[in-house]
């Protein structure tokens, strides 16, 4: 039995085919960023970091797809493709605009599912009406929503101008429409414990969340987090620390939900720190270890296996 769900199993149950994730720049924008809520975003977010499309002059959404397959039939001639909603907040938007840009995803028949990365503030009613349109026998579609942390602390610290309870009821309004749910979680925030962190696997594991994406705090040139690490005001995560973390996450969070990452960006150019000395294949082996080691995996540790939920 693997030691935790695999996203690329998943994808393997659900094609026939190859199928490779394209990430895409759309031209949204946040309302954490654009006054609405606040101004500034997120106190770590440049999507530049970890949204390759972000990096520079924005192209139409058909380069940006084209770019993409191309990329990757060079290795696979036969794949197919999940259209990734990726940069800023991909539901911000009046409905109409939203379904316009979907629709160049959609048109492609090339693209057998459609992700949508976005807040759980920014998923109104009209919103999901759109959203679940995209759907069709052919097409599966994904939407990832934003937690960062179940603790509100951690939340204002960040500048998300969400709450927890603003996820909560996105992702049970979102799963009610069959559509499957992605979080996003951040390890190693500042102040939270190891128990904290398991609260937030907690937390998760009492929503309908499909799947999980698990980042480690990493700090980008340009954003309000590298003042704070260069005044030396926040520490970023060690290795050890990050490995700990995500295998206490993991044997909270039930096998049922398939896991797409583990860990954020690697040192380069849009990553000041942590620089662990080591690539994506050793810290992974690094976290199979540590679940190894304890004799665990993903879900030993799920409150509904104890009759919690």
């Amino acid at each position: 039995m693997p030691l935790y769900t695999r996203w690329s199993r998943v994808l393997k149950d659900l094609y026939p085919f190859k199928v490779f994730k394209i990430p895409l720049h759309a031209g949204f924008t946040c309302p954490n960023r654009d006054g609405s809520k606040a101004l500034g975003g997120c106190v770590y977010c440049d999507n530049r970091s970890f949204a390759p499309n972000a990096r520079g002059p924005r192209a139409e959404l058909e380069e940006q797809l084209a770019k993409g397959k191309e990329r990757y039939r060079r290795r696979e001639p036969g794949a197919k493709f999940i259209a990734y909603f990726q940069a800023y907040s991909n539901t911000y938007a009046p409905a109409e605009e939203l379904r316009a840009i979907y629709d160049v995803a959609a048109r492609d028949p090339d693209v057998v599912g459609i992700s949508i990365g976005t807040r759980p503030d920014c998923a109104p009613e009209e919103v999901l009406d759109v959203v679940e349109a995209l759907r069709t026998p052919e097409r599966r579609v994904w939407v990832e929503y934003g937690l960062e942390s179940s603790h509100e602390a951690s939340l204002r610290w960040m500048n998300r101008c969400h709450t927890a309870a603003d996820f909560t009821d996105a992702v049970e309004r979102t799963a009610a429409r069959g559509l499957p749910v992605v979080a996003h979680v951040i390890l190693g925030l500042p102040g939270e414990t190891r128990e904290m962190m398991r609260d937030t696997a907690r937390f998760i594991s009492a929503l309908p969340v499909a799947s999980c994406k698990i980042h480690h705090l990493y700090v980008s040139p340009h954003t309000a987090l590298e003042g704070q690490w260069r005044r030396g005001e926040v520490r970023v995560p060690t290795l050890e620390e990050h490995v700990a973390a995500t295998a206490d996450f993991l044997e909270i969070l039930p096998s049922s939900v398939s896991i797409q990452r583990l860990i954020g960006e690697l040192p380069g150019p849009w990553c000041l720190a942590p620089d662990w000395g080591a690539g994506k294949d050793d810290i992974l082996r690094a976290i199979e270890a540590e679940l190894a080691r304890r004799g665990t995996r993903q879900g030993a540790l799920t409150p509904c296996a104890a009759g919690t939920r």
